[in-house]
């Protein structure tokens, strides 16, 4: 017996769907705080010490937290293919300007303080900024892209066609979706700066985070609302064949609006993950006005977790659908690689992700505590 076919064919597809799941949670909740602190950044530190501090907090751990971003795109390009060719070249100029930002955040991290001028610190601070505000803007706006369907369809031959355009991107849904985006995370990196930061840095990412913690419940249960009663979802009406190949013309596919809520429907215990987005917002919300550290970021880890995993629900099993031929969409069921290619990718997954697991819980053991501003002005040779 050929040892890949130990697992089903259907059972990988479905494993390998929740694992670009677990891998694009660890990006939003490890580099997530990350974004959100490089979008804080000008606004709850006003000298330069205590910019370093705010810049410190993370310093250590951002490039480690962006393994997480290259793993789900090495993943998708390996499992899901075909989402691979469509998602980056119908969204080119987008990935475009998130890789710009990700390439300019390691720059700004080095050289900000190589010299000691005021306008030179200050505008690779805004940099940063610039470095976390507009990937977590667009990435946003790309989810809600997704969520409405995307413009592309595919010949007999399975060639792409891409008919959609940038700008094309930024309808008004998508532009709230991408909202929904930057207050999460700005809520998640007040999150992590309250834990990280004390004094006058810590009381101004209070009042921050607690503002982006109300827009994130309000603006996510708006998207909500609206995705029930605007936005066409899609539903599969033809008979689903779980280990057919991967071929997405030989299914037919109907679009109607609230089509994306029938999962919850169907498997109410789904309900769970807009609920935790939901409560986590409030949670991570309490937690920054009671000064209560560990409960805030943890709550804030659940809101985005929660977010994410309402999409995943809604749209199962769903990957990537076609706005202008339904037919198109990808789904879990007809978009993979071969059998065998996704049984060698578990395995491999299997030995390397603990491996990456446990380095990195040690990291975050070893560096656990507060960055101090005397301890900056101490350690100037080595801090950033």
């Amino acid at each position: 017996m050929i040892l890949h076919t130990l697992i089903d064919y259907d059972i990988l597809r479905l494993i390998w769907w929740s694992l670009i799941g677990v891998l694009l949670l660890a990006f939003a909740i490890t580099d997530g705080f990350d974004l959100g602190t490089g979008i804080l950044l000008p606004f709850v530190a006003k000298t330069d010490i205590e910019r370093r501090v705010v810049i410190n907090s993370v310093g250590p751990v951002w490039e480690g937290n962006q393994v997480w971003l290259i793993l789900g795109g090495g993943a998708i390009f390996a499992a899901w293919p075909q989402l691979y060719a469509v998602a980056f070249s119908g969204f080119y100029l987008a990935m475009f300007a998130i890789l710009v930002g990700l390439i300019l955040r390691p720059v700004a991290f080095k050289f900000r303080s190589k010299r000691e001028e005021p306008e030179w610190r200050a505008r690779w601070d805004w940099v940063l900024f610039f470095c976390g505000f507009v990937p977590t803007l667009i990435f946003g706006v790309a989810l809600g892209n997704v969520l409405q369907g995307v413009p592309f369809r595919l010949s007999s031959d399975m060639h792409i066609f891409y008919d959609g355009s940038f700008f094309g991107l930024l309808n008004p849904f998508a532009v709230l979706c991408g909202l929904v985006s930057v207050a999460m995370l700005v809520m998640h990196g007040a999150a992590w700066l309250q834990l990280k930061t004390e004094g006058a840095i810590a009381e101004r990412t209070r009042f921050l985070g607690s503002v982006a913690a109300l827009a994130t419940f309000v603006l996510y249960a708006f998207a909500g609302v609206l995705l029930w009663a605007y936005i066409d979802g899609y539903r599969i009406t033809s008979v689903i064949n779980p280990i057919g190949p991967s071929n997405p013309l030989l299914k037919t596919v109907d679009g109607h609006v609230g089509a994306w809520f029938v999962n919850y429907a169907a498997q109410p215990w789904t309900l769970a993950a807009p609920a935790l987005g939901l409560l986590g917002a409030i949670g991570a919300w309490l937690g920054l006005r009671m000064r209560r550290e560990i409960f805030t970021i943890l709550s804030s880890a659940v809101s985005v977790s929660g977010i994410i995993l309402s999409v995943g629900a809604s749209m199962f099993p769903f990957i990537l659908p076609s706005s202008i031929d339904p037919r198109a969409s990808l789904t879990v069921w007809d978009s993979s690689s071969s059998h065998l290619t996704l049984f060698i990718m578990l395995v491999v997954t299997a030995v390397f992700i603990p491996i990456i697991e446990a380095y990195t819980t040690w990291v975050y053991h070893v560096l656990w505590g507060k960055v101090d501003e005397q301890a900056i002005r101490d350690e100037s040779g080595h801090a950033y």
